[in-house]
């Protein structure tokens, strides 16, 4: 928790970066998406993937997919002691071996301000990376008041359209993330907040501008 404490005091919350500045992200030419998959029945065997994807076609440019043993015991709250190393090599291989391809944000499988104690999967890579990250989960983590309950369910139904938004406000009072309709046909929203230096209004917008399909491509390839 004190190393938690540490990092989170270098998360930016705000864009740091010139392609953010207009909504068409002019200058944004990679998008990259990295994820930490188990083999089922098998909490120790993983496949830690980054890809790069051009923007805005949203071509595959890079692909780092290995297995590796995970050691590091499952704790809540710290998913990413578990996770992260692995992805963080994964970039320094990109780094090395195909620098022009650097992404210049990450979307990451998981969730960055929406977390416990404020610094989830998506906030640490970005911080050991600097890079601009993204968390985008698939499910709501019930933290600051948050709940799965009758209203929360009644907001998620009321996203008519791709693109639709409400905002996560806990009991504190701070807005966590935003709960975003990513695709037309697909009623199951995402979750996304803010990782590491990127605002949560470009974060969802960027998120959006990569969907398909319910998952933003990043992270589904």
């Amino acid at each position: 928790a004190r190393e938690q404490a540490q990092l989170k005091a270098s998360v930016v919350e705000e864009d740091t970066e010139e392609w953010q500045k207009d909504s068409s992200f002019t200058g944004l030419e990679r998008v990259g998406g990295v994820d930490l998959s188990y083999i089922k029945g098998d909490d120790t065997s993983a496949c830690a993937s980054l890809v790069v994807l051009s923007y805005p076609a949203l071509e595959v440019l890079y692909e780092d997919c290995r297995m590796v043993a995970v050691s590091a015991p499952y704790v809540a709250g710290f998913l990413a002691f578990r996770e992260v190393p692995f992805l963080v090599e994964a970039v320094q291989r990109l780094q090395q071996e195909e620098p022009k391809l650097r992404p210049q944000v990450l979307l990451v499988d998981g969730n960055g301000l929406l977390h416990p104690r404020g610094f989830g999967v998506a906030c640490h890579l970005g911080v050991l990376t600097d890079l601009p990250c993204i968390g985008v989960a698939k499910n709501l983590l019930q933290v600051d008041g948050l709940v799965r309950d009758e209203l929360h369910r009644e907001q998620v139904r009321s996203l008519q359209k791709g693109g639709d938004t409400f905002p996560l406000a806990g009991t504190s009072g701070k807005v966590l993330g935003m709960v975003l309709r990513s695709y037309n046909n697909s009623s199951k929203p995402l979750y996304v907040s803010v990782g590491h230096r990127v605002c949560l209004e470009t974060a969802v917008h960027l998120v959006k501008s990569c969907c398909r399909y319910r998952i933003p491509e990043p992270i589904r390839q």
